[in-house]
């Protein structure tokens, strides 16, 4: 039994013309709805005690009872509401939700998150908590997990992530990121592999196939978060790398089977997506569910 945990009733009303695609995650819901109906379980919140394995307890205090000040609000790009604080938590317990019931079920989806750049004590991008970090510490913590591998295929480099896991050998952060794109200043991962504008399906594939491998083979996960942004995507408006939809596919399937190979439970995050038209975002996000479902039937 495969689980998709949504977020989607959370969603935060945004000014219109606001770049971040909120209805993406409904859309994607309904989709789920129709090709696996018995899949769908809403995420639970993550409880501050989760919250605070990664992040500083006054970070959340402040993002939790709305003293964030202008600066902050301002880089994470959302405008400050109790909505926006319980959505937050349920992105990142979704993330936790998923990671353990991967434990049981081999892999399990988040239909949001990939929050990856929300620092310990800050949010940035779009995001306020980091849910892979949550995850990895909350599944180290409480279910005997030693060794945790997060694989970061979303277009810009995941700096929260990297940051939070700076000196922790117990977590592997692996990016493929465009080399150009956001963050302009980066932070420095355990493997960051920097591709250039319009790179295409062929040389991200490549580098991907030779890398994956290797960190599978040294560091010996017990347990894989996997960001699968749907922004490498060519008709990304942030994107830039050039993937086709094929390319993101195969991407998806490469990451599922080294899991589903060496036995490795996995957790899966949405991550970004700012397509020009929102059906391809929902389409790329629908495709990596739909590959879960079949790499693991």
């Amino acid at each position: 039994m495969i689980h998709c945990f949504y977020t989607d009733h959370f969603v935060l009303p945004l000014p219109a013309g606001h770049r971040f695609p909120m209805a993406k995650y409904q859309m994607l819901r309904e989709s789920v709805q129709m090709f696996a109906p018995y899949s769908l379980l809403e995420a639970p919140a993550a409880t501050d005690d989760e919250l605070a394995l990664a992040h500083d307890p006054a970070y959340i205090d402040r993002m939790i009872q709305g003293g964030l000040s202008t600066q902050e609000i301002r880089a994470i790009g959302f405008p400050w509401s109790p909505y926006m604080a319980e959505r937050a938590r349920r992105s990142a317990g979704a993330t936790v939700a998923a990671l353990k019931s991967a434990l049981t079920h081999c892999a399990a989806i988040n239909l949001a998150g990939g929050t990856h750049h929300a620092f310990r004590d800050h949010g940035e991008g779009f995001c306020c908590f980091n849910d892979a970090a949550v995850a990895a510490r909350m599944i180290q913590r409480d279910h005997g997990i030693s060794r945790v591998l997060i694989c970061d295929l979303d277009v810009h480099q995941g700096n929260g992530t990297a940051s939070i896991f700076a000196e922790d050998n117990s977590v592997f952060t692996f990016s493929i990121h465009g080399e150009r794109n956001y963050p302009v200043r980066k932070e420095r991962s355990d493997l960051d592999i920097e591709l250039p504008d319009g790179c295409g399906d062929a040389r991200y594939l490549d580098t991907l196939s030779a890398a994956l491998p290797a960190i599978v083979a040294r560091f010996a996960p017990n347990a894989i978060i996997y960001l699968a942004g749907a922004d490498p995507f060519e008709g990304d408006r942030l994107g830039r790398l050039k993937l086709t939809k094929s390319g993101l596919r195969q991407r998806d399937e490469f990451v599922l089977k080294t899991a589903r190979d060496l036995g490795i439970p996995i957790a899966v995050t949405m991550a970004g997506g700012y397509a020009h038209d929102l059906a391809d975002i929902v389409d790329i996000h629908f495709n990596t569910v739909r590959t879960v479902f079949e790499v693991f039937a």
